[in-house]
């Protein structure tokens, strides 16, 4: 039986090689290498924030967003953290944001 990630669906569907995820800010088909993976976790206070996991090996759900303050604030508009990650109530994004300005200005 033939794997439903190696079907072409058009002549010119330029997918990259390996896993493809989907960013949810955009909505953009990427390479996982590409994107950030997120996951619902705590601060230090116990509220529920999206944690950035740009090693994807932390445990549970997870999410993937293009590496972009675009990206980044098009998924916050969204609301799309909560629903990808299946978080119901509030749920801060701030560690992200500050991810992607410290990466951004390492740059």
């Amino acid at each position: 039986m033939a794997s439903r990630r190696n079907i072409s669906t058009s002549p010119d569907d330029s997918l990259p090689e390996g896993p493809v995820r989907t960013c949810i800010g955009c909505r953009k088909r990427a390479a996982r290498s590409e994107l950030l993976r997120v996951t619902a976790g705590s601060d230090a206070n116990g509220h529920a924030v999206v944690v950035p996991d740009p090693d994807g090996t932390a445990p549970g759900r997870g999410a993937h967003v293009h590496p972009t303050p675009g990206c980044y604030d098009l998924a916050v508009r969204r609301k799309a953290f909560s629903r990808a990650l299946r978080v119901e109530g509030g749920l801060s994004s701030a560690p992200v944001g500050e991810h992607l300005a410290s990466h951004h200005n390492q740059h």
